[in-house]
């Protein structure tokens, strides 16, 4: 389908976790890559045959591999990298203002330096989850504005969602089947030849770019309409004095059950983010915002639970492990340890955050303390929740926090036995 004689180079724009991993699997078989990214210390690393993602199982080995068979290598210049390429892959954030209207201004960004790049029988898919209709109307007709070509002509248009998970990527492009859709049959086309060459995995030819588009956000609407439901059912359990995980556990012996784990709240880039590009689009009532409501609820739950059995959390200590949104990952977009710092700082306690995976500059450009579990002053935290189940609190020591009153398990994770044997209140989200 490409009017180029081979088809050899791809260029990914946005070189973050997903897209250098996407960039190293591509020129591991077989393609050359240009990672066009604007961050020049990502740039001088990739080249360097160096990954910048951490926690990512065979990365660093594939990047190593590329550079050293010449195979990869990054540039800052966006326009370059697409003129030099027979296939332009987008995978640049797409995020959510706090009105919870879409923040376009890094992908438009990128799609201005593609067009003023783009030459013809090249073919562009979008990777980053977008509102259905998006790489159609808004970034086809700005590429032909600024190129002067003609979508699924000149040249060749589709969409395709990154379905990965943190700390699995490699494994899951493999495993996961590669879901296309193009603005018309040649684009499709394009797109579907492409990936079952550069990840030689199972693709799923849909009928339009917006159904790809759209099963992207259903994916990530399906788990927090679960997520939310768990969070209700807990909260009732309590009420009622049932053990919401025996429930889950026996409820879930059913085939056609599929109950989730209740937890302390939703973060990351996906689950709390792209349900409103449904709901700021006209979903506007029904389960998709309730379950934005009841899952960004959560924290201020869990708060009020701990501020019940504390009497006051007003200048008390409250140490929240965990500042990603999940453990292993050094992630802090939409993270429930700040609506955790925000509901606790409203109680005027003092708050502190520990996260082996950050720095302390870096906690503090939350506004948060950080407190490194070695440390003296964690013999005066009065309470601590567990946020993040990071590896390196699997062997934590609570015997070490002598003032600690109240140990809030967010995850589920810790256990309650130890905890308690130590005289210290053990508390979770349900029962």
């Amino acid at each position: 389908m490409n009017d180029k004689k081979t088809v050899q180079t791809v260029a990914v724009i946005g070189l973050g976790k997903i897209g250098l991993t996407l960039a190293a699997v591509f020129a591991n078989n077989g393609f050359h890559v240009i990672g066009a990214d604007h961050k020049e210390t990502v740039v001088h690393l990739v080249n360097q045959g160096v990954s910048h993602v951490s926690n990512e199982p065979g990365l660093d080995q594939l990047v190593a591999e590329a550079v050293r068979n010449d195979r990869l290598r990054a540039v800052r210049d966006t326009s370059a990298a697409a003129a030099e390429s027979d296939f332009v892959v987008v995978i640049v954030p797409v995020l959510i203002k706090e009105d919870h209207e879409v923040d376009y201004s890094f992908i438009d960004a990128a799609v201005e330096d593609i067009g003023a790049g783009l030459t013809k029988g090249t073919t562009v898919i979008f990777e980053t989850t977008l509102p259905a209709g998006d790489t159609r109307n808004r970034f086809g007709k700005r590429l032909e504005e600024i190129s002067g070509l003609k979508a699924g002509f000149d040249f060749y248009l589709a969409y395709s969602p990154e379905r990965v998970y943190s700390n699995r990527m490699i494994h899951d492009l493999q495993q996961y089947p590669k879901i296309v859709g193009g603005t018309n049959d040649k684009g499709l086309q394009a797109a579907s030849d492409f990936y079952k060459q550069s990840l030689r995995c199972e693709v799923i030819e849909v009928d339009s770019a917006e159904t790809a588009e759209f099963s992207k956000t259903a994916e990530c609407v399906y788990r927090d309409v679960n997520i939310a439901l768990a969070n209700e059912l807990a909260v009732y359990a309590e009420k009622k004095g049932v053990k919401i995980s025996d429930v889950i556990s026996a409820g879930n012996t059913q085939p056609f059950s599929h109950l989730h784990t209740p937890g302390i709240g939703v973060g990351g880039h996906c689950i709390p983010i792209y349900p409103y590009f449904f709901i700021k689009r006209g979903l506007h009532e029904g389960l998709t915002p309730m379950a934005r409501k009841i899952n960004d609820s959560m924290a201020a739950y869990a708060v009020t639970k701990m501020e019940d059995y504390l009497d006051t959390l007003e200048h008390k200590n409250v140490l929240i492990l965990g500042l990603s949104y999940r453990g292993n990952v050094k992630e802090p977009t939409k993270s429930t340890a700040l609506l955790l710092a925000e509901e606790l700082k409203q109680k005027n306690a003092w708050v502190y955050v520990n996260d082996p995976l950050f720095t302390d500059e870096e906690i503090s450009t939350f506004s948060i303390t950080p407190l490194s579990l070695a440390d003296k002053r964690i013999s005066s935290i009065d309470a601590v929740i567990l946020q993040a189940f990071h590896n390196d609190y699997h062997s934590i020591q609570f015997d070490a926090f002598t003032n600690c009153k109240l140990i809030f398990d967010g995850r589920n994770e810790l256990n309650e036995e130890e905890i308690t044997a130590l005289g210290i209140q053990y508390e979770k989200i349900g029962l």
